[in-house]
């Protein structure tokens, strides 16, 4: 799989919202490396945005 479809496969496990079908898909398909540089991607950007939003909020 492309590392966009994999970025896509961590944004939906983030959420929780997963068919089994594509879940299963996903095991079988999924490239490790890809896995783990989107997962730190998605921390990353998850962290970003709430660290945006408390600044907002204290300002």
């Amino acid at each position: 799989m492309s590392f966009f479809a994999t970025m896509g496969a961590i944004f939906w496990s983030f959420i929780g919202l997963r068919r089994r079908s594509d879940y299963e898909k996903d095991n079988t398909s999924l490239n490790p490396f890809y896995v783990l540089a989107a997962a730190l991607l998605g921390v990353a950007i998850f962290i970003g945005i709430l660290l945006l939003v408390v600044s907002l909020v204290l300002k």
